[in-house]
């Protein structure tokens, strides 16, 4: 019996069955490249869902992290992630790759909502010295304590950090590890871009990226697996070149299950806008060349810390404390509710400081089920930044969230 490709290939994933006579017939005839190719392929992903509860009225102008915006009393669909790769074979000359897609609300924050590829890139081994790895594509962006994929995190809402750095670059990566206690990421990129840029269309700027990670040993007793972390962005971004450093931080303790962590974002040179009087985002981006903008820098830093409590296998508790500052957060607050108030206006926000718990039970198999309490507070002198029923119109110092969360990863 002929056995054409397709079903081969099929067969391969797992989504037909073919018969042991059948399987021994195409045993005997020569491999195809679509069977060798597949055959190293891992499919993985989750779906993430939330329902979110806000106490009390009033919520058209929202605390301005990532992921908040139309989340607001209601059940939401996070994401769907669904990621095809191959890993590189370990001391040879080999390839890989990754092809990632993901919808929902959270992949508007990926390419600004543009595409819903997460990452794709090919990646290439070369044995040199204790291995370098190359990856050319869409891959993610190598700064911040917190991943995109919420189920990573030891909170499920965002922080401000997270905010302002870049999801996903797309160029080259190289990575190398000189040896278990030292590895360097380095890489060039199109763009950097900390609030869902557009791609200026410099012919000869690029953007930089580089993270130093730097382990503690076996030899270091509970703290063996620590890890220090110190990286920069640089490079043309939303309207002008960003410069973004960063410093992380994960530390065990000896006490068994507790682990904490920091980390601290800087970016300078953001693009903002300064009108005189509120206005509406065109198109929900801050774009270079729009009536209404001027290509005023402005600044923001973030400082969090983390706490992390492994109660059991099934349960744990998580803790973020974070305070930010600068005018640049009157931009994402801008993106997020349509609406601009300059900063050092009535309403504006420049400081807050946030509170999150996070308890973590999980019920099922493959199921990440948790419920989360957040507390955000105006820390600066511009009026109350949050709530109200009118956009642009801001009632509260005060923003608390509360949301359950259910992720389940395959």
């Amino acid at each position: 019996m002929k056995i054409n490709q397709w079903t081969l290939g099929l067969a391969a994933i797992g989504l037909v069955s073919l018969a042991p006579a059948a399987l021994a017939q195409t045993a005997a005839q020569s491999q195809t490249p679509l069977l060798t190719s597949l055959s190293a392929t891992t499919i993985s992903g989750y779906v993430d869902t939330s329902a979110v509860w806000n106490p009390g009225t009033g919520t058209a102008n929202t605390a301005p992290y990532l992921g908040n915006g139309g989340e607001q009393n209601g059940f939401n669909l996070d994401a769907v992630d669904i990621k095809l790769s191959k890993p590189l074979e370990e001391g040879k000359w080999s390839a890989g790759y990754v092809a990632e897609l993901s919808y929902g609300s959270d992949a508007t924050a990926i390419d600004a909502g543009a595409a819903p590829i997460r990452q794709a890139y090919i990646n290439l081994g070369i044995p040199v010295g204790n291995g370098l790895e190359l990856k050319m594509g869409r891959w993610d962006s190598l700064l911040g304590y917190e991943s995109s994929d919420r189920m990573n995190n030891p909170n499920w809402s965002f922080s401000y950090g997270k905010t302002f750095e870049p999801t996903e670059n797309t160029g080259l990566l190289a990575s190398y590890k000189f040896a278990d206690w030292i590895g360097l990421q380095a890489g060039v990129a199109d763009e950097i871009s900390t609030i869902g840029g557009v791609n200026a269309g410099y012919e000869s700027r690029k953007g930089v990226t580089g993270l130093l990670t730097l382990t503690a040993p076996d030899s270091w007793g509970f703290l063996k697996g620590s890890a220090l972390y110190g990286g920069i962005n640089y490079g043309p971004g939303a309207g002008d070149d960003l410069t973004e450093w960063y410093a992380g931080a994960t530390v065990n303790t000896p006490l068994t299950g507790l682990t904490l962590g920091a980390s601290y974002d800087s970016v300078s040179d953001v693009a903002v806008a300064y009108p005189g009087t509120p206005i509406t985002f065109p198109g929900g981006v801050p774009t270079p060349g729009v009536p209404g903008f001027t290509g005023d820098a402005g600044y923001f830093q973030s400082i969090a810390g983390y706490l992390s409590y492994k109660i059991n296998d099934k349960a744990s508790l998580n803790g973020r404390v974070e305070y930010a500052d600068g005018g640049a957060l009157s931009i994402v607050d801008g993106l997020q509710n349509g609406v601009f108030i300059p900063p050092g206006s009535t309403g504006s926000l420049d400081k807050v400081f946030a509170l999150t718990g996070t308890f973590e039970y999980d019920f099922w198999q493959n199921v990440i089920s948790r419920l989360e309490v957040r507390w955000d507070h105006n820390s600066g002198g511009f009026g109350a930044p949050f709530g109200g029923e009118t956009v642009g119109a801001p009632v509260k110092n005060n923003a608390v969230m509360i949301a359950a969360n259910v992720i389940y990863k395959f």
